[in-house]
């Protein structure tokens, strides 16, 4: 009778952040389905929403306690009986996030991912509120058994946890802990699940991939992996994220010129050029050697696809500094870049740095550059029309119509390949000729 009732509750699921905290959502959603919950497609008819929230910078809280306030709205309505928050906020702000807003009725911590169910199950049975948040980031957590909600033909592949950088604008640390390694048999293991489940494209991510195995004293842990993922069957393409430029060596550099599977592509978070903006970050690295990284990488790996991060406006950078910065993307021409404001994140030393760049000059540096990598990325996509390349096929619509990506396209958050007329289906590959653009997208024709 317990297990019937069980089945008839209903848990909305509201996963928000960057692709770390997709697995963690994807596990959370195994775990409750695997306890015989129904997960409900809509959050506001359920009879709990459980929301996994990102707290990195200001707006990615603001979202996470809009989602909240949502979340208890529907509670103040009848409609949902408990609200749930879990993950990054939670281990930022601990209780006083019952502060933040009115309604909630269980805060849990990323340590607590895999007891989701029966804190779902608790938090039913009880009108107190309650904490879990102990012993949080401080183990591995093994991320295979997920209810995938990235599409069946690619998946991220979590290879560590925390991280041991001291960036001075940063929060993760506080957050996540430590940088935690997860052993190479275990990656294998869920390698293997996700590619036997239909995946032929994974996204390799950490707080900082090029770390991987240092922590654990282990010298070319990361092109080690990479190797032994080359022979895993049906694999296709596996690509590397959130690399730090510092950590990017010359074993890496070749191990990923001589890889079948490995596509040429590197995100490398730069956040800036000028070396004394780097140094008052905290970043382990300078002008120099990114500029010489660069070239290194454009000679060794041809075709490589570099894709990097900015923050403009960090306290005390100058009109000089930032116009050094511009001058730095026009000569490195960055297939992909993202940029974002400073954000004073409370418990971050940059916080309390002298040099605040007012709001009005940030926004005003952050559209400047962004429109200089808009040129510069229109002019490359003016130049690949007329080149062949082979596309992965991520949706067909219902008159024919597909999208896609080929090697140099990351999921959900480069541009994407516009298919006129595809025969194929989601998780295929195809070859194709790029026949235009549309600003910062390709417009294929399949061949």
């Amino acid at each position: 009778m317990e297990q019937k009732n069980q089945k008839q509750v209903s848990v909305g699921f509201v996963a928000l952040g960057c692709p770390k905290n997709v697995v963690d959502s994807e596990r959370m959603l195994a775990e409750i389905a695997q306890a015989g919950y129904l997960i409900g497609g809509e959050p506001e008819n359920a009879d709990v929403v459980v929301i996994n929230t990102c707290g990195f910078i200001a707006p990615a809280k603001a979202e996470a306690l809009e989602a909240i306030k949502q979340a208890v709205e529907y509670k103040r309505k009848g409609t949902v009986k408990k609200v749930i928050v879990v993950g990054c906020l939670p281990e930022r702000l601990g209780q006083e996030l019952f502060n933040e807003t009115d309604g909630i009725d269980a805060i849990v911590g990323l340590g607590q991912r895999e007891m989701i169910a029966p804190i779902i199950k608790r938090t039913l049975a009880s009108d107190i509120k309650a904490t879990y948040l102990e012993h949080s980031c401080r183990t591995i957590q093994d991320d295979r058994t997920r209810l995938r909600i990235t599409p069946a033909h690619w998946a991220y592949l979590r290879i560590s946890e925390g991280c041991n950088h001291r960036c001075s604008f940063c929060t993760i640390p506080a957050i996540r802990g430590r940088f935690r390694s997860k052993p190479q048999d275990l990656i294998l293991a869920e390698a293997d699940e996700l590619v036997s489940s239909g995946a032929v494209e994974l996204n390799i991510i950490a707080q900082d991939t090029t770390y991987y195995g240092r922590d654990l004293k282990i010298k070319n842990a990361l092109p080690m992996l990479l190797e032994e993922l080359e022979k895993i069957d049906g694999l296709k393409w596996g690509r590397l994220m959130y690399s730090y430029p510092s950590e990017i060596d010359e074993r890496l550099i070749r191990t990923i010129a001589a890889s079948e599977k490995i596509v040429p592509y590197i995100d490398m978070p730069i956040q800036h050029i000028n070396s004394e903006i780097l140094k008052s970050m905290r970043r382990a690295d300078t002008k120099e050697h990114i500029c010489s990284l660069i070239e290194n990488l454009r000679y060794t790996i041809p075709g490589i696809v570099l894709r990097t991060t900015l923050i403009v406006g960090f306290p005390g950078e100058t009109d000089l500094q930032f116009a050094e910065l511009l001058e730095f993307i026009e000569w490195a021409q960055f297939d992909a870049l993202g940029s974002f404001k400073f954000y004073a994140e409370s418990g971050t030393p940059a916080a309390g740095m002298p040099g605040q760049v007012p709001d009005r000059i940030k926004q005003q540096r952050v559209e400047e550059l962004m429109l200089t990598q808009q040129k510069i990325a229109f002019a490359k996509n003016k130049k690949r029309i007329g080149t062949k390349l082979t596309c992965l096929v991520d949706s067909i619509d219902g008159k024919g119509a597909g999208q896609g990506r080929f090697y140099g396209q990351a999921p959900d958050i480069d541009s994407i390949c516009i298919i006129k007329s595809c025969s194929a289906s989601p998780g295929q590959f195809v070859n194709t000729q790029i026949v235009g653009s549309k600003d910062y997208d390709l417009i294929i024709e399949q061949i």
